[in-house]
């Protein structure tokens, strides 16, 4: 070792660390969590909003009645129990036995993440492409990367993924000869856009996917958090063959639990609890208990409806605070669920170079850059509501805006800085741009 480097281990490294990079969002944590920060950062659900003394007390005798079993090794799939509860999760969206669902084909994951990583170890040789919508969920990014796998993204508009962009996709990775192993996708109540695919675009998206031979991955941790009205069924509740199933209860219980699930074609059952046991083992005894006896004996049908309501009430004062606020040229997508707005700034702002000026003023987004392969979206930004309060909320819309006035104002005295490629966030697309509003 020379220790000409800042690490010192940087040739003793596998190939597939090379590419990895910090997550956006991750980095932001230690500014937006300070008091003094009003953070629009985060994707926190609002935990506050829980009974949680009868959830301390549940827990409290999980471990004092029940430890001999909680607290010991389990299975690699999850217990049946809360596979049987997931599956009266589930049916409450469309995926019920009917469509194949069954408590023998999920797996139980560490969290979503952990259903993601399953999924890529899988299927993702180094090479391979995932299509994925632009902007897609940052976490996702990051495990497609360490698979050493590269993402091609299909754009957007307000009714989600365009299915004529992604036959495109498809036919021009294929002339190209690259290998393409499947479709992520987070089709209600998009993070990062909260855009949700319409109900005809489904059977279409399928469709194509069928046709190309893609898997279909869907994402789906939003979509029991609804404020307007059922969702569309999920794509899982329309076609079982080539459809992945993911989702957590990271959004609609709690994150720190870190339980999510997988179902997936039964062929595939088997491989995914191999793989899991050679990650963890198997999932924590203790938290799968918690989540199964919160299902089993608490009012969590009407704690969704709490979780609603919450999120509503503080979309609405986002939007207001938007539309009240935000200088002119700006334009942001109206959610009909789930924690997230995404906003287009006027043209010429950076939301990335924006960031350190932004958390000056006290305030902190996510910059849409964190939400593309190519680190185009510079042009956008991720905005939460579910964490803030309304005041809060508002408040934060206020600082951010006099950053954004601010930088209009610098650029009229001094003009544009660099070039504004990438501003939209999709290579060769304005989307999502002022047509999401």
């Amino acid at each position: 070792m020379t220790g000409t480097t800042l690490d010192d281990y940087t040739d003793r490294y596998a190939r597939r660390v090379r590419g990895m990079t910090a997550s956006e969002i991750r980095a932001l944590f230690a500014v937006a969590s300070r008091p003094e920060v009003v953070s629009l950062a985060g994707g926190a659900p609002y935990i506050a909003a829980l009974p949680l003394d009868a959830v301390g007390e549940m827990l409290g005798r999980l471990g004092s009645e029940h430890g001999e079993t909680t607290l010991q090794y389990g299975i690699g799939q999850g217990t049946l129990e809360l596979r049987e509860r997931i599956c009266e999760v589930m049916a409450l969206s469309g995926i019920d036995a009917g469509c194949g669902a069954s408590p023998e084909d999920v797996v139980v994951t560490v969290g979503g993440q952990q259903a993601l990583d399953l999924v890529a170890r899988l299927f993702l040789d180094p090479g391979d492409v995932v299509l994925a919508e632009g902007p897609t969920y940052v976490g996702a990014l990051g495990v497609f990367q360490a698979a050493q796998a590269q993402v091609a993204h299909v754009p957007m508009d307000a009714d989600g993924l365009i299915p004529e962009a992604l036959e495109t996709a498809i036919a021009d990775l294929a002339r190209a000869g690259r290998r393409v192993k499947f479709l992520y996708t987070i089709p209600t109540y998009q993070n990062p856009t909260g855009v949700t695919l319409s109900e005809e675009r489904r059977e279409r998206v399928l469709d194509i996917c069928e046709r190309a031979g893609l898997l279909v991955v869907e994402d789906d941790p939003y979509g029991q958090l609804g404020f307007e009205g059922e969702a569309p069924a999920p794509l899982r509740a329309r076609r079982r063959d080539g459809v992945f199933y993911l989702s957590t209860f990271s959004k609609t219980f709690a994150p720190g639990l870190r339980v999510g699930w997988i179902l997936a074609p039964h062929a595939v059952r088997d491989k995914l609890v191999i793989a899991s046991e050679a990650q963890i083992l198997c999932p924590s005894g203790y938290a799968q208990a918690a989540v199964a006896t919160y299902l089993g004996t608490m009012p969590w049908r009407q704690q969704l409806k709490v979780y609603r309501e919450v999120y509503r009430e503080r979309r609405d004062a986002m939007l207001d605070a938007l539309a009240d606020l935000m200088p002119e040229g700006t334009s942001w997508t109206t959610p009909a669920g789930g924690l997230f707005v995404w906003a287009t700034l006027p043209d010429g702002l950076d939301s990335k170079a924006m960031m350190p000026r932004a958390v000056a003023a006290r305030v902190a987004y996510v910059p849409g850059t964190g939400f593309y392969a190519d680190g185009t979206g510079t042009g956008a930004m991720r905005l939460n509501f579910s964490f803030p309060p309304p005041e809060r909320i508002r408040e934060g819309v206020r600082r951010l805006a006099g950053v954004m006035e601010q930088e209009i104002a610098m650029r009229r005295v001094f003009g544009a800085v660099g070039g504004a490629a990438g501003r939209r966030g999709q290579a060769g697309s304005d989307v999502p741009g002022p047509d999401l509003a």
